[in-house]
Parts: C-alpha cells; sequence; structure tokens
C-alpha cells in the first residue's frame, strides 16, 4: 500500500468510528490554523507541547526548539495523537501545512481543545524570520 495513503484511511476508519466526526462546533474555535507570528505569540505566553508532524528525516534538518516527532505516515499516527493529553495545550506543523490540515481533522474529532496549526508550516516560520534549531 502507498505509505501516503496510510495516514488517510487511518483518518477515515476513525472519522468512521466516531460517527463520522461532523458534529465538532464546540472544538473548532480553540483547535485553528493560525500564522506563524501568532504561533510565536502563543508560544511566548504560554506553555505548549509542540509536535512536529514531519518524517524523521526532515525533523532532522531546521525545527522549532522543543519540538516532538510524530510522523504523520506512519501507521501508528492516529493512535500515537489519540494517546496524547487533550486538555493540553499544543502547537502542530508540518513542512508546508497538508499534513498539519488533515491532521488537524483528527485533532478536532479527538476532542482536543487548545490546538493552534501554523499556517504554512515551518517553511512559512522560518519565512517569517522566526527562530529555529538544527541545521
Amino acid at each position: 500500500m502507498n505509505r501516503r495513503l496510510v495516514p488517510t484511511l487511518t483518518l477515515l476508519l476513525l472519522l468512521a468510528a466516531c460517527g463520522g466526526g461532523t458534529d465538532t462546533a464546540t472544538h473548532v474555535e480553540a483547535v485553528e490554523t493560525v500564522s506563524p507570528n501568532a504561533i510565536s505569540e502563543i508560544l511566548s505566553s504560554d506553555e505548549h507541547v509542540i509536535l512536529d508532524i514531519r518524517t524523521p528525516d526532515e525533523f532532522a534538518g531546521p525545527r522549532l526548539e522543543g519540538a516532538v516527532n510524530i510522523d504523520f505516515y506512519e501507521p501508528t499516527f492516529a493512535s500515537e495523537i489519540a494517546a496524547l493529553d487533550p486538555d493540553a495545550s499544543y502547537v502542530v506543523y508540518c513542512r508546508s501545512g497538508s499534513r498539519s490540515g488533515q491532521a488537524m481533522d483528527l485533532i478536532r474529532d479527538l476532542g482536543f481543545s487548545d490546538v493552534h496549526e501554523i499556517d504554512g508550516g515551518i517553511v512559512a516560520w522560518a519565512e517569517a524570520g522566526l527562530p529555529v534549531v538544527g541545521p
């Protein structure tokens, strides 16, 4: 099976198991996509777990300081996200926003209440001149 299809299929199975995931209005306002500069402000004022959902090879490059890597393409991605504390505060990013955008659907359906996605991913973060660690 195509490695890139596994997370999508896993997400679809989880949505089906959760009744389709169509009633997420109670979580949508706090689970949002925001600009890199807004994320920088959020990170400076509150404690958040930073989730980098790129591959390990990508994670070895520039990343946000303190980020934890959970590979979006691994078959265990959905279960690793589900194992996280849904009441904690998170910042999620990937390379350009595609994978993190897909992950936000899963995050909403799992009932997380405080998650911010970096609009444009690490690429937009770096283009905004914000700090990264790594090569």
